[in-house]
């Protein structure tokens, strides 16, 4: 036993250590770090990566158990991947075990893969290749599966099988029954890329971008490639992407979400062909894990993939870009935080790739970045072809009277589009008929029970819906406080304004997206074909509708409702609101005719609306960084956010004021601020108490190597087991 090597096993869940084991009884020939391995644990086994191999162990040789079996014979995560997570690890304070399996499909967390053990092909057998051909002339469809097979020993896949022979299932059900076909795996063959370059004119500003970003590849180097909306960034991404694979290499394409650039996917697919992958949460568990592995053996040159994509095992990555990198979606709001689109810049430096990060409205952080040299700045300023940005203007909507949100000089302006036959899209960012009801005669409101929030009324689902915990219950009759009948809705959301259009614009198709028109598997994708197609002169929706879409015909786009990001308490609210305006405002003018932005507001004299509608995003971002600056906020220092809840009112704030104590005793040169405890911005959610601490410091690396020591030391606090706790580095929200 003492000769044994000692096995490293790292375990999902909230455990900060690696397990040491002894090898199998029986081990195989190949034990390599990357492998899973099912162990002993407790009274029961679980699944845990081999993470390092040792001579011995601090653990006494008479308590150390043997692993019950190694499952995979080569290593599903190479050097490179394990290095990449090892620094997410390390950098999120997040337990290393926890931070592999999440970057890990869900059926390879399991004991058995389900696509892994698939077995896709058909073969002859022994048997069948004893079978007289002559034998089958009555049953020509089994006698030309027979033949296929017979000039392709090691098997074909059977869905290939049936198309090129135009037969069924039940032919092959047949021959397997008589013994004479047997099921086989059948590797999946690399997949190629469809050239496109001939069909697309880049122009100057595109070629000049592509010709930047290939002068370094090969090398790291990370570009901001700013690019106002309608500016062909797409194109600049295909003729990069192009490139590297031309080069033999693979690409990753990072996007906010699927659902939300279902053009931007079909294009790839369309230039591209049978070489893309896609990988998003959306995909059924089988075929997640199916395309994951065809892109760790180097099958598919391009992965087009959501925030997770960014771990996917890719041996010959040679360029790595994030489609709107400003977007909040790229940031893990829960268990694992981290940014993926600053994972995506740490995987560049590893494997020594250039990285472009693409936005119509950079974040400021990425902005900072270019201003000190760190990034390099791609500029298309114009939009393609004859297309004009549109300008935006205010509509104050201070002492008018809405109705379901719309002003009348909103509604004259939809009219004037409708009867010049073209689109109009209209901007909500709140789904649902109203933000709450309440009762006319004592004032009772849809509060949520669970939360300090209230319920969003949704009419024609007769529900009131919690869109923070989930928890719903039907739309009353009467006020429970009183009896009253009397309820009545309080501000806009979609349904609303949708009745409201339909009164105004009565026999006029209107095409509603949000997440409740579109929750049916394929929905969205049948309503923007209908928009391309003309069906809608009207359209409304929330953000599923502004980011990605490209609808020639639209030329007025009507914002509702911004106001309040003008006052949020997030210090980042006014960033979020401009670029999200930004990203609206973009869908309008995108062909021959000119567009134009209307956005209500009863604040019209406000600085930021001022700034951002006469002298466009640069501007604003300018401005906001320098206040930034004057604050010391981010991207100005960094900041750490300690979150933690508990069913009892007391014990986050307890825990947390321990926690200071700690913090306060390893911070010896006082680099480190503490904000708090303050009760979170929803001190209630869920049924759960909740309570934030804050720590902010000017220089990153003191910030964490204090963090690593502190993170440590509250482990093991008393107060920490009362209470559920997570660390948020470099938080993008404070809910």
């Amino acid at each position: 036993m003492a000769s044994d090597p000692i096995l490293q096993i790292a375990l999902p869940g909230p455990l900060r250590v690696l397990y040491d084991y002894l090898p199998p009884e029986n081990p195989p020939h190949n034990t390599a770090v990357g492998c899973r391995y099912q162990i002993p644990f407790g009274r029961s086994s679980r699944i845990g990566i081999l993470m390092a191999i040792n001579a011995k162990s601090d653990v006494p040789p008479d308590r150390l158990k043997r692993a019950l079996r190694q499952i995979d014979t080569q290593p599903l995560l190479g050097s490179s991947d394990l290095r990449l997570l090892h620094w997410a690890a390390n950098y999120y304070q997040h337990p290393l075990g926890d931070v592999i399996f999440h970057a890990l499909p869900v059926t390879l967390r399991k004991h058995s893969s389900r696509s892994g053990s698939r077995q896709n092909g058909v073969r002859l057998t022994t048997l069948g290749n004893t079978v007289n051909p002559e034998s089958l002339r009555q049953a020509p469809k089994q006698l030309a599966l027979m033949r296929a097979l017979s000039q392709t020993p090691e098997g074909m896949e059977r869905t290939i099988l049936m198309q090129r022979l135009q037969i069924s299932q039940s032919v092959v059900r047949v021959l397997l029954e008589k013994g004479w076909i047997e099921r086989c795996q059948i590797p999946e063959s690399p997949q190629p890329v469809t050239s496109y370059s001939n069909d697309i004119d880049l122009n100057s500003e595109q070629r000049e971008a592509v010709d930047q970003v290939y002068r370094q590849l090969g090398r790291f180097r990370p570009f901001l490639l700013h690019g106002v909306t309608g500016s062909g960034k797409t194109e600049v991404y295909l003729r990069l992407i192009e490139t590297v694979v031309g080069r033999g290499q693979q690409a990753l394409l990072l996007v906010p979400e699927i659902g939300l650039t279902p053009q931007l996917l079909q294009r790839f697919q369309k230039s591209m062909g049978a070489g893309v992958a896609v990988l998003h949460s959306a995909l059924a568990d089988g075929e997640r894990e199916r395309v994951w592995q065809t892109l760790r053996r180097g099958q598919r040159p391009i992965l087009i993939g959501t925030r997770s994509a960014v771990f996917t095992p890719m041996p010959n990555l040679g360029l790595i870009i994030v489609d709107e990198e400003h977007d909040l979606s790229y940031k893990q709001q829960e268990g694992f935080r981290y940014s993926a689109r600053d994972l995506a810049l740490v995987r560049g430096q590893q494997c020594g790739c250039p990285v472009v990060l693409g936005s119509a409205t950079p974040s400021l952080e990425s902005l900072r970045n270019v201003a000190e040299g760190r990034y390099t700045r791609l500029s298309l300023p114009q939009r393609v072809g004859n297309a004009r940005i549109p300008p935006l203007m205010l509509l104050d909507i201070r002492n008018v009277h809405l109705d379901g949100g719309l002003s009348p000089a909103l509604i004259k302006q939809l009219r004037q589009t409708l009867d010049a036959d073209e689109q109009a899209l209209l901007f909500l960012n709140r789904r649902g008929y109203a933000p709450m009801l309440t009762c006319h005669a004592c004032g009772w409101l849809t509060d949520c029970p669970r939360c300090d929030a209230r319920m969003t009324h949704h009419r024609q689902l007769q529900l009131l819906w919690c869109h923070h915990c989930g928890h719903q219950r039907r739309e009353p009759n009467q006020c429970p406080e009183c009896g009253c009948p009397d309820l009545r809705p309080l501000g806009q959301g979609t349904e609303r304004v949708e009745e409201a259009l339909q009164r105004h614009f009565p026999g006029t198709p209107l095409a509603r997206i949000d997440r409740d028109s579109t929750s049916r598997k394929g929905a969205l994708e049948q309503i923007l074909s209908r928009i391309k197609a003309g069906e809608f002169p009207l359209l409304l929706g929330t953000q599923m509708l502004a980011k990605g879409h490209h609808f020639p015909d639209v030329t007025l786009v009507a914002i509702l409702d911004v106001d309040q990001g003008l006052f949020g308490a997030d210090f980042r609210a006014s960033e979020r609101m401009a670029q999200l305006v930004l990203q609206v405002a973009g869908r309008a003018g995108r062909a021959e005719r000119p567009g134009r932005v209307l956005i209500q507001t009863r604040h019209p004299d406000h600085p930021l609306m001022q700034l951002l509608t006469k002298h466009g995003y640069e501007a604003f971002a300018d401005e906001a960084l320098e206040e930034r600056r004057a604050a010391a906020f981010p991207p100005y220092s960094h900041q750490v956010l300690l979150r933690a809840e508990s069913a009892k009112a007391a014990d986050p704030e307890n825990f947390l004021n321990q926690a200071i104590k700690v913090g306060r005793a390893l911070n010896g040169n006082g680099s480190i601020e503490f904000w708090g405890p303050v009760p979170a911005p929803m001190a209630r959610k869920a049924g759960k108490t909740r309570a934030h601490l804050l720590i902010q410091s000017t220089h990153r690396q003191p910030l964490h190597q204090w963090l690593t020591k502190w993170v440590s030391e509250i482990a093991r606090l008393s107060e920490a087991r009362r209470v559920r706790w997570s660390i948020d580095v470099d938080p993008q929200e404070m809910l």
